[in-house]
């Protein structure tokens, strides 16, 4: 049964730039790690995609509607089906003291986040740096080897899956009228990168799940004892 436009898909894969077959990408942690290119960050594991949502590249989303769950295919995209062609236009000159003056101490080969647009930085020199807005691997062919891995259909599960995309899987998770109940428990790590991720989940619902009009999330903290507390609690306990 082929996919279409709204289907969830998960997926495992590596991808490789075609001319010095270079792993560039991979769901595998210890694929990353033997390659030298794993992320402390990074999620590993299957990987979802969202058919026609701009998940990946136009390539992949494409021939992803001819699999099914459980094939696997080997498959090269020229630049225009994977990370578009390399533009001049895309690049630019700044200066440096501009640079310093938004935090930033750059480097050749440093990735900032300029206003939204994430560019590398090639060149610092008298004053001037060029950073380069293109994807790092613009006008390149890429091989994908992948395999579709599952393909969620229910509310629940895609509502499952979509946390699990975002690292803030619930501690309980209910779809009753069209409302989404989320808990997060007293032992969900909750810092900053969890309140991002968490924005990023529930945005995804109402982008992807028309049948959820409402998100309630409801969070659970416990205090946490101070060494002097704990001392005196357990003194007390003898």
């Amino acid at each position: 049964m082929a996919f279409s436009d709204g289907d969830f898909v998960e997926v495992e894969y590596s991808a490789y730039e075609a001319n010095g077959n270079t792993l560039i990408e991979t769901t595998s942690e210890k694929a990353a790690k033997d390659a030298g290119i794993y992320h402390e960050h990074a999620r590993y594991g299957r990987k979802l995609i969202i058919l026609g949502f701009n998940r990946t590249i136009k390539g992949l989303d494409r021939e992803l509607r001819k699999m099914t769950v459980g094939q696997e295919q080997k498959l090269t995209f020229k630049p225009d089906d994977a990370f578009g062609q390399r533009s001049d236009d895309y690049v630019r000159v700044m200066r440096l003291a501009d640079m310093r003056e938004r935090g930033v101490d750059p480097y050749p080969g440093m990735r900032v986040d300029l206003d939204g647009i994430v560019a590398t930085v090639r060149s610092v020199n008298s004053g001037r740096v060029t950073i380069d807005a293109n994807h790092p691997y613009a006008g390149h062919d890429i091989i994908y080897d992948i395999k579709v891995v599952g393909n969620p259909k229910t509310d629940d599960e895609k509502a499952k899956s979509l946390s699990t995309a975002y690292g803030v899987e619930p501690t309980a998770m209910k779809l009753q009228n069209g409302t989404l109940s989320v808990t997060y428990g007293p032992d969900k790590k909750k810092d900053e990168a969890y309140f991002v991720d968490k924005a990023g989940f529930v945005g995804a619902v109402f982008e992807t799940m028309k049948t959820v009009s409402s998100v309630s999330v409801e969070e659970q903290y416990k205090r946490e004892e101070k060494k002097d507390e704990k001392k005196a609690s357990e003194a007390g306990q003898q």
